[in-house]
């Protein structure tokens, strides 16, 4: 009886259960027919809401080159780590791991996360190496992206380091021709659609929305050959001297294009972590100083285009100084009776007031304007300084004295050598140029300054500076004649100017025949008991100057040096 009563009941549950999973299963195939074919387009845009997302593509900043096409500055790839932190903050358990592999402390990483749950982007450690990245993505942690960014890098580091300057973080120009340039160079990001997962990994591209256009690449005139060669000359002078600070600048000559600008103490734009700021200050354009005897050679040029003076006309010097409002201008000894030609070579002081103040003062300053003191230089430059320059209307007729041996006006090395390649080319100022001219025509120049009489006999006179009798013997280059003028300068202090600090300057051109190169060397406070122009910048105008006209191929000047012209024309008169 009791069998009996058990079959059916058997039966029954197993319909019942059958019955049961069979609506399930119809209940699955409604459901399936429902979510595939009736509400399919809604729930593909629900899900594209949770996961299609747009991302910007980085552009390529671009590259500076010298002028012969080594680069001074690139961009190359690397990736920034980033994280949701609603998704990151699940994954908690795996931040140990993740600081130590990015070797910041876990603190900084809590710090970084907390108070930003509400934001879908937050940067976690910018800029990279990919194959550390591989590593980080490696760790499997929800929430953790990464973003390709570009890192600026300077393969010739602080020997350009003033002149290029440095971008940010976000590939942004701060300082320099980066700042100056940076339009130019800054390229334009793109945009792509991607799908993500629940990690926050992008799993597939989507569609690209804009394409990122690369920055242009900048073409200088600098020749990186050159800035190596004044960079370690101007470094090793400074270090021997014990020096403030220094700056050298080449200049080509013919068409005013900057070949080398170096400053001492310098940075490395790659390396700016424990740097102040105000070694990022281009001192070349920046800093400015009196001249000191560097301006001689404008006084005397501007006598001779007068027409009231020949390089033979009398100077009398005697007895060594001179009163001229109630102050005395002196020389370093008694030169006497001495002709134009020798206040040069000497470098008198007298001679140099005596011809100015006989010159109207309108006609010095048109001069000296002419040659670009008092305005910048035009190169575009950041910080770049216009100098000092006062209107003659204003100037006593101890400033005219002055004025003519370089005190009581301001300049930088930059203006000093862009004046200076007035006189080594054929007169006219030309704007200084730092980016290559793709025409290759010459830039547009100012008024005739000076007819080619004069620059001949000025840079005969300049000449005579290097030389056994002159104040810059040691600015000669084997194979070369050289002219140029030496420069010691008391520097301005309180209540007057020092009698221990000084500026060390030698402004030149080589070679005299047709001159190729123009440099300014600078060096401030030298130590050591050395501080005459003559001592101190000379040497470094010499071996820069050698290296640079060896490396341009240029040829040696095809005539004798004045001591030998001198000598041959004795002989021949006997």
């Amino acid at each position: 009886m009791k069998v009996a009563q058990t079959k059916p009941l058997f039966k029954g549950r197993i319909l019942f259960v059958m019955g049961v999973v069979g609506c399930a299963m119809a209940a699955l195939v409604v459901r399936g027919v429902d979510l595939q074919v009736l509400d399919k387009d809604f729930l593909q845009e629900e899900g594209t809401a949770r996961h299609l997302r747009v991302v910007t593509i980085a552009a390529h900043r671009g590259s500076i080159l010298d002028r012969n096409g080594a680069p001074l500055a690139v961009s190359t790839p690397v990736d920034s780590v980033w994280v949701e932190p609603k998704e990151f903050l699940t994954a908690k358990p795996q931040w140990p791991q993740l600081a130590k592999l990015l070797d910041m402390p876990l603190k900084e990483l809590r710090k970084t996360v907390k108070g930003r749950e509400k934001r879908e982007f937050v940067y976690i450690k910018r800029r990279i190496a990919p194959a550390l990245a591989a590593q980080v993505m490696a760790l499997q942690i929800s929430g953790v992206s990464l973003q390709r960014e570009y890192r600026r890098y300077y393969p010739a580091g602080e020997v350009t380091g003033h002149l290029l300057g440095f971008t940010n973080i976000d590939d942004i120009g701060l300082e320099g021709l980066e700042l100056a340039y940076d339009k130019w160079l800054r390229g334009l990001p793109g945009a792509k659609r991607v799908i993500k997962d629940r990690l926050g990994h992008i799993v597939e591209d989507v569609e690209r929305i804009r394409r990122p256009q690369p920055g242009r690449d900048l073409r200088l005139t600098i020749d990186r050959r050159i800035q190596y060669l004044a960079y370690r000359e101007l470094l090793a002078a400074v270090k021997q001297h014990k020096a403030r600070s220094g700056s050298v600048v080449v200049l080509d000559a013919h068409t005013s294009e900057v070949l080398a600008m170096v400053n001492q103490p310098a940075f490395n734009p790659n390396n700016r972590q424990k740097l102040r700021s105000e070694r990022y200050r281009n001192r070349a354009i920046a800093d400015m100083f009196e001249p000191g005897s560097t301006m001689k050679p404008f006084t005397i040029a501007t006598a001779l285009q007068s027409g009231r003076y020949t390089p033979d006309t009398l100077i009398n010097t005697a007895p060594g100084y001179y009163k001229v409002g109630g102050h005395t201008v002196r020389d370093n000894r008694n030169y006497g009776l001495i002709d134009v030609s020798t206040v040069i070579q000497k470098s008198s002081n007298v001679g140099a007031s005596k011809i100015a103040l006989t010159l109207p003062p309108e006609q010095i300053w048109r001069t000296f304007h002419q040659v670009g003191f008092g305005e910048p230089a035009g190169a575009s430059f950041p910080g770049e300084s216009s100098g000092v320059f006062t209107d003659y209307d204003t100037w006593s007729e101890l400033e005219r004295a002055t004025l003519s041996f370089g005190y009581g006006v301001a300049v930088t090395p930059l203006q000093l050598a862009r004046a200076y390649a007035v006189l080594a080319g054929d007169g006219r100022l030309r704007p200084v140029s730092v980016v290559m001219n793709e025409q290759g025509t010459l830039p547009d120049t100012g008024p005739q300054v000076f007819s080619h009489r004069v620059l001949t006999q000025v840079r005969n006179m300049m000449e005579r500076v290097v030389s056994r009798d002159g104040t810059a013997i040691k600015a000669s280059v084997p194979g070369y004649h050289v002219a140029g003028k030496t420069g010691t300068v008391r520097k301005s202090v309180a209540g007057g100017y020092s009698e221990d600090r000084y500026l060390a300057l030698f402004a030149g051109m080589a070679p005299v025949s047709d001159p190729r190169l123009v440099m300014v060397v600078m060096i401030d406070e030298p130590g050591n008991d050395e501080f005459y122009g003559g001592q101190v910048a000379a040497p470094v105008f010499a071996r820069v100057m050698a290296g640079a006209l060896r490396l341009l191929a240029v040829p040696p000047d095809a005539r004798p040096a004045p001591g030998e012209r001198m000598a041959a024309l004795a002989e021949k008169r006997t």
